[in-house]
């Protein structure tokens, strides 16, 4: 489980570097043409999911979700998604602590994905989720702070 872990890590200290290499945190929350979900909501949602799955749902912890905010709060200081991505690390470390090897083929809890998935089948799907919009924010990143 230690490679799941190392592997959400990178993610999280690539998403911190991405957000803070914008320029000024105006720019965090630009949107143009057709893009309708800024690098800060994108951060804020990454962050939402993985704390709802891996703690509300993997840790039976108190997290409690509110998506739409996640894609509503606008102008949020960088300083608070840096922390929102650190304190969504510390949640993993300590699922992935909890969760054992042979639990990647028990059954997932939570309903939000269908029926048959595995606790691992959601493992990865939430790290394809997280680098596909890891990806967004990168590529916006690059238009605005070239």
């Amino acid at each position: 489980m230690n490679r799941y872990l190392e592997l959400y890590i990178s993610y999280l200290d690539q998403l911190s570097e991405e957000i803070s290499e914008y320029k000024t945190e105006t720019d965090i929350w630009k949107m143009a043409g057709s893009i309708k979900n800024s690098p800060g909501n994108l951060a804020m949602h990454i962050c939402g999911n993985l704390k709802h799955n891996f703690g509300a749902v993997f840790l039976r912890n108190e997290y409690k979700r509110n998506r739409d905010h996640e894609f509503s709060q606008k102008d949020t200081p960088k300083t608070v998604i840096l922390s929102e991505i650190e304190s969504t690390k510390s949640i993993l470390k300590e699922a992935f602590e909890y969760l054992k090897p042979g639990d990647i083929v028990k059954p997932y809890l939570g309903d939000s994905y269908g029926e048959g998935q595995t606790i691992g089948s959601v493992i990865v799907r939430l790290s394809f989720h997280f680098a596909y919009h890891l990806g967004q924010i990168n590529y916006h990143r690059r238009l605005i702070c070239p």
